[in-house]
């Protein structure tokens, strides 16, 4: 299973803005976040912290803050490709193995995978 979104925008942030809910995440660089249309409404855990794992384009970047209900930022400052809007965000799956996630989230696979709500959209190959 492959749980994937898109990235819906991208923002530069300034050293010392905060992102997300309670402002946890403070940019300690100038920062370019993409954020995803993802959040714990549609399953994706909302124990993740910051430094968790996504793919954006295949490349590997880390979370920006805490998960909300929507939507995740997401720091893509080092890709070497910088994101745009539409472009592909792996959660977990191919590339970026559910286990590693469950790590993160210090649950296991499977709590993971039976999380997935009903919004969203399944794609049989």
């Amino acid at each position: 299973m492959t749980l994937n979104s898109r990235i819906i925008a991208v923002k530069d942030v300034a050293v010392g803005e905060p992102v997300g809910y309670g402002g946890d995440w403070t940019a300690t660089r100038p920062t370019r976040l993409g954020v995803a249309a993802v959040g714990y409404g549609d399953g994706y855990p909302r124990s993740l912290s910051s430094g968790a794992p996504v793919l954006v384009n295949r490349e590997r970047a880390s979370l920006a803050g805490r998960v909300s209900m929507d939507m995740i930022a997401i720091d893509v400052t080092d890709l070497e490709r910088p994101p745009k809007s539409g472009d592909p965000v792996v959660l977990w799956g191919e590339g970026l193995p559910v286990e590693e996630i469950a790590l993160w989230a210090e649950t296991i696979p499977y709590t993971l995978l039976c999380g997935v709500s009903q919004r969203v959209a399944i794609s049989l190959r």
